[in-house]
């Protein structure tokens, strides 16, 4: 009983970041790519990379490992002190109307936690890795120099896995792994407008369904360009997710600042 105690609360420290994933999505500046006068190639093809930060606390409830649903509330500070690996970068290629962007997450996160005890185990050791890659295409329905309105259609893969280690006692050597992949399909919108030549507002909405009941990630931000080739962008963003499968629960709200730098080619 103890035991399921610690891995309970190893679970939920594991549900504080697995998100850091969507998606989200989708993203600093994913969907948006907040060019209004972007470099062209010859081919008339304009592409831009944006690495981006998200300080995002999580709220909402997990399972795992067929333990009991566990409810999470932890804000950025919480989750940073267990977090090994991030990355997280968004790209887009535009042509005239048209548009097609991405947006990859991949976070690595572990904590240990010692039995008081120490019968079964003297300590248990959670390892989770989760994995978010977005993938949609765009139509502007409204574009001007002033800014655009695209409408968008994007699929989500989610990976989680999570491995638990027992080190000392009965359980010493034991290594259980739980995790889950799936894919949702999402639908919305995302628009970019200037409020100077230097100064512009950016922001994205998009909900749906799938391998989750629920799937929805936006935002809004505020952006600045240095030149043509470079841009800065803050804001806030909110991704949500809930899927629940054969006891695998992960019913997620992420929500935090975010931040990042644009690169266009």
């Amino acid at each position: 009983m103890t035991l399921c105690r610690t891995g309970t609360r190893a679970c939920a420290i594991l549900g504080l970041l697995c998100l850091a994933g969507p998606a989200g999505a989708a993203d600093v500046v994913s969907p948006v790519t907040p060019e209004l006068k972007p470099v062209a190639s010859e081919q008339g093809w304009t592409f831009s990379v944006a690495p981006y930060f998200w300080a995002a606390g999580l709220s909402g409830s997990v399972s795992q490992f067929g333990l009991p649903t566990v409810d999470v509330d932890a804000n950025f500070g919480d989750i940073l002190e267990n977090l090994d690996f991030a990355a997280m970068a968004v790209a887009e290629a535009r042509y005239d109307r048209y548009s097609i962007f991405g947006d990859l997450q991949y976070v690595k996160l572990s904590t240990g936690s010692g039995t008081p005890r120490g019968v079964l185990a003297t300590s248990v050791d959670l390892t989770s890795e989760t994995f978010s890659g977005l993938v949609g295409a765009g139509y502007s329905i409204i574009q001007s120099d002033a800014g655009r309105l695209d409408l968008v259609a994007a699929m989500r893969v989610w990976s989680v896995n999570t491995d638990l280690d027992f080190h000392g006692g009965i359980l010493d050597g034991v290594s259980r792994s739980d995790g889950a992949t799936w894919v949702d399909g999402l639908a919305g919108v995302r628009a970019t407008y200037s409020l100077t030549p230097e100064v512009y507002l950016t922001g994205w909405g998009m909900v749906g369904a799938g391998g989750a009941n629920l799937d929805w990630d936006v935002a809004a931000a505020l952006g600045y360009r240095f030149n043509e080739r470079f841009s800065a962008v803050a804001g806030y963003r909110a991704l949500g997710v809930n899927y629940r499968n054969d006891g695998f629960v992960f019913d997620v709200v992420q929500q935090g600042p975010i931040m990042g730098l644009v690169i266009r080619f």
